[in-house]
């Protein structure tokens, strides 16, 4: 069996990196995108286990990006993360169902990213 592809979407280079090197050392492979768009034309979707993606990008959104890959058929379970969290945007990730995971805040908890990820990935 392979081991999982993490895929990180966010804009900003300190976050992706930083997210990119955490995923690692956790034992899972990751792939860094700066844009919505890189991810979508990556042509690694399919390879992708789990999305963690920034929500405010230029260009497409981390949600609309999370929607077009539904309607691509790619049901990807989701981590949101973002420096600006409201009630309004939680309400909106919630609306997302199971596939979105959880709406974190910037900086990243290193903790609840590996719960997250176990979980998603049936790992105890």
């Amino acid at each position: 069996m392979s081991c999982p592809i993490i895929s990180i979407v966010d804009d900003d280079e300190g976050t992706r990196l930083a997210t990119v090197s955490l995923v690692r050392s956790l034992g899972w492979q990751a792939r860094g995108y700066a844009s919505a768009d890189e991810f979508l034309n990556s042509g690694e979707i399919g390879e992708t286990s789990c999305l963690i993606s920034d929500i405010f990008m230029p260009g497409m959104s981390g949600i609309d990006m999370h929607t077009r890959l539904l309607d691509l058929g790619h049901a990807l379970p989701t981590i949101f993360i973002t420096a600006l969290p409201s009630p309004d945007l939680k309400a909106t990730v919630r609306a997302k169902g199971t596939l979105a995971l959880a709406l974190l805040e910037k900086p990243i908890d290193a903790n609840a990213i590996e719960q997250l990820l176990k979980h998603t990935l049936g790992q105890p």
